[in-house]
């Protein structure tokens, strides 16, 4: 079996190692800093848990690799410009939007998009960093350099946020996990819920969406879209090319977790539709310390990626799964006088999902 880099050592490459072990495939998580020389590069097929890095004495040496897998395809999805276009090339449904290049525009934006504006960094924004909620008497707020670097979209009125992770082979073959509900607070993950059976129309037609991206990508291995849900149907806010914090659920849920799906894709191995026995749910630890009486409870999968704690860092997730949903709701429950109190909603929140 030939070994793998990853392209960054966060917690996305440190759990796509630990989902090789069982298979015998060396999953090596390595630094944008790291010698090139010290890594079996040259025998490895490559892929990555960031969209975009700089250049380094490592990211040139593996710029001609010819297994770096869709390589050519992270810096477009990583700009918010070009996977916008992509999404209007394939005619699928996603908010208003249009680049917002000088702050004359303003006027002509709000009359298109209506009285709420989501102006987003073209690169480089996560977990709610990069982004502004503006009207049109906050446009001043906006910092000088956004002006040619960022997007903005119509602010939608949605009644909730799912995200569908799934794979494609190198063969063309496609699978899916169902889809996840998802809680944002503060632009960050807090809590995902997932069901066996999804909404079906839903499913459907997220299926539908992301088969489509993938093929004309000719993308291999796990993506993720994050979709916000409304009258009309799921807008796709945003494309994740790699594994997703709002899939680490199937790590405890799925017979078969997102980060050995990727691996198995990228690698040509059978690539068969995981099976989903009983609802889960997924509680971000969010510059939390780790507190070991949550193992007190028979359910909770405990997941530390033994980073130093930050405020608003993600330095953990808990996982519980039961097909029982009264029990998976009372070890929900349980946990909150165990987290401090700014869980308490979120946890409420996938309560009431089961």
């Amino acid at each position: 079996m030939k070994p793998v880099c990853v392209l960054g050592n966060g917690q996305l490459g440190r759990m796509l190692r630990q989902a090789g072990e069982p298979l015998g495939i060396a999953v090596y998580p390595v630094g944008l800093d790291a010698d090139p020389t010290a890594l079996p590069i040259a025998d490895s097929v490559i892929t990555a848990e960031i969209e975009r890095w700089p250049e380094t004495a490592l990211t040139r040496e593996l710029a001609s690799h010819p297994a770096f897998v869709n390589r050519d395809i992270f810096p477009r999805l990583a700009d918010r410009l070009t996977q916008k276009q992509l999404l209007d090339q394939l005619g699928l449904a996603t908010a208003p939007w249009q680049l917002l290049a000088d702050k004359s525009e303003w006027p002509a934006v709000f009359d298109s998009l209506g009285e709420l504006a989501i102006v987003k960094s073209r690169t480089g924004g996560y977990d709610g960093r990069g982004q502004w909620r503006l009207r049109a008497d906050e446009t001043h707020t906006l910092p000088e350099a956004c002006y040619g670097e960022c997007i903005v979209e119509q602010g939608i009125n949605f009644s909730g946020e799912v995200s569908l992770v799934g794979a494609r082979g190198h063969d063309g073959q496609v699978v899916f996990y169902p889809l996840t509900h998802n809680l944002h607070q503060d632009g960050i993950l807090r809590t995902s819920v997932a069901l066996p059976q999804a909404d079906q129309a839903q499913q459907q037609q997220a299926e539908a969406m992301l088969s489509a991206i993938m093929q004309e990508l000719n993308y291999v291995g796990v993506m993720a879209m994050e979709c916000f849900v409304t009258p009309a149907g799921l807008l796709i806010n945003e494309l994740a090319p790699r594994v997703h914090n709002s899939g680490h659920w199937t790590q405890n849920g799925a017979s078969i977790s997102q980060f050995e799906l990727h691996l198995r894709a990228i690698l040509g191995l059978a690539l068969p539709q995981p099976v989903v026995f009983a609802p889960s749910a997924m509680v971000n630890l969010i510059g939390t310390d780790v507190n070991l009486s949550w193992l007190q409870q028979p359910l909770v999968h405990l997941h530390w990626y033994d980073k130093e704690v930050r405020p608003g860092r993600k330095v953990g997730h808990l996982n519980l799964t039961d097909s029982d949903a009264e029990r998976l709701k009372a070890a929900l429950n349980s946990l909150v006088p165990q987290l401090p109190e700014a869980y308490a909603s979120g946890i409420a929140w996938a309560v009431e999902k089961l």
